[in-house]
């Protein structure tokens, strides 16, 4: 099931609505601050612990640590930034028994909690805050952000402060834009979403495995689904879309090319001299485009078939180029781009608001299924969903590799999965084969792991 992601103002009305349930600020703080000591004993063992409490609820929430970890026979010494200033925050103040040191007199622990601001942080911390912070982060074996690392903005992925490298981060209810969203991600460590009871639902979620069905007694090439694939002038990038189609479940892939194209699997079937008539056969389930297509009159032919014909599309690469001043509009299905960021910003002016905003807005723009490729990719529709993937492995950046994501994504729609479904499956594939690549991958070993990362979803 897909995790779901609130903004900043998403879950103050979610913890608002619990509160209007019934459900009391102090009891939730009990059970975050409860939740979250559960995670960090079970990640770091019994370690002398350093928690650094803020003015709000996140160092009310820091409070709770401090005491259910000490009543687990853990030594813990709290550091405050301040005096609580609401109630709750207060009262979880007043149940903690030990003493409450000034931040820039604590010396440092192996275990650093840092519970100083969590989400809604709007500015940068003041410089000795940040670097106190810093220096007790240096000094520690273990680092746990609680709700968010303080000095990350909650909803765009900003790093307000420099911020330290943490290993464990636990928040509440539901996961933050941040928690996924580049710079801020690459900071976070493991993140555990503890439930604390806040019913919580939004357009947007983390893209999770798919549950993808395999061939049943019934099932035959075209059923599996019938990929076309148009070359260009390069033909060895189509080649790698053709092979990612292929090998991510497609039971019929044909390279239709000008002329014949080396290095393709056997399996993939070829047509070249005159093709494209072969794009009016109603067994296609997806034509993908874009890979090495080049960017003359020859390309913008293919492309112009593509956009006037009745199956699905998956645009990517000089297609994308090639796309300005198109109507996407007169295609029958809903179509599938896939830029990454310099070809975002060439079809998209608006660059305001975070990843996620940009790429709602040109999925309503585009009219298509945006696929915003990157370190945190993020899939958008024009009716407001959106899901954004955890990190993929930084060697999947190499040439090649969204070649194959096109081709990945291909299959999935050819396979009958609606255009947002099989945008989100092809990337989390194509992240999960890339982590099985390991380090010093290169494209073609990410199609040897594809058939892996297929298993795992039936």
């Amino acid at each position: 099931m897909s995790r779901p992601i609130l903004t900043a103002e998403e879950m103050r009305s979610a913890e608002a609505a619990a509160i209007s349930a019934g459900t009391s600020v102090d009891v939730l703080m009990d059970r975050a601050g409860t939740a979250a000591a559960e995670a960090i004993r079970r990640f770091a063992g019994p370690l002398p612990t350093l928690v650094l409490c803020g003015p709000g609820n996140n160092g009310g929430d820091g409070y709770v640590i401090a005491r259910r970890l000490a009543e687990r026979g853990i030594a813990v010494q709290i550091a405050a930034l301040g005096e609580p200033k609401s109630d709750a925050a207060r009262a979880a103040r007043d149940a903690w028994s030990g003493p409450v040191e000034p931040l820039e007199a604590v010396t440092a622990a192996p275990l650093l909690v840092d519970c100083l601001f969590g989400t809604g942080l709007a500015r940068p911390l003041d410089e000795a805050v940040s670097a106190a912070l810093r220096s007790l982060a240096a000094q520690a074996r273990i680092r746990v952000a609680i709700d968010l690392p303080s000095g990350v903005s909650t909803d765009d992925g900003a790093v307000l402060s420099p911020v330290p490298d943490y290993d464990l981060t636990v928040t509440f209810a539901a996961l933050k834009p941040s928690h996924l969203l580049q710079p801020a991600a690459r900071h976070m460590g493991r993140t555990v979403v503890a439930d604390i009871g806040i019913p919580v639902r939004g357009d947007l979620s983390q893209i999770s495995r798919p549950c993808l069905t395999a061939p049943g007694p019934s099932a035959h090439k075209y059923s599996r689904g019938y990929v076309a694939v148009l070359a260009g002038e390069m033909p060895g990038a189509a080649a790698l879309t053709a092979a990612g189609a292929l090998r991510s479940g497609a039971g019929y892939v044909r390279m239709l090319a000008q002329e014949p194209v080396a290095g393709l699997p056997a399996a993939v079937v070829q047509s070249s001299g005159e093709p494209l008539r072969l794009l009016d056969d109603p067994r296609i389930g997806a034509v993908a485009v874009g890979p090495g297509l080049g960017r003359g009159d020859g390309a913008r032919a293919l492309l112009e078939a593509a956009l006037t014909g009745q199956a699905p599309l998956v645009l990517d690469a000089d297609a994308l180029v090639l796309l300005a001043g198109q109507d996407l509009s007169r295609a029958p299905h809903l179509p599938i781009l896939t830029p990454h960021a310099g070809e975002f910003a060439r079809l998209f002016a608006d660059r305001s608001g975070s990843k996620v905003d940009q790429a709602r807005r040109a999925a309503a723009e585009a009219r298509a299924v945006i696929v915003y490729k990157g370190a945190d990719t993020v899939v958008a529709t024009p009716d407001g969903r959106a899901a954004i993937a955890a990190a993929a492995t930084h060697w999947l950046a190499t040439a090649g590799t969204g070649d194959i994501l096109a081709g990945i994504i291909a299959a999935m729609r050819a396979a009958g999965l609606e255009a947002f479904e099989a945008a989100c499956a092809g990337v989390w594939l194509h992240g999960r084969a890339g982590e099985m690549a390991g380090e010093g991958m290169i494209a073609d070993d990410l199609l040897n792991h594809l058939q892996a990362a297929l298993t795992e979803c039936s």
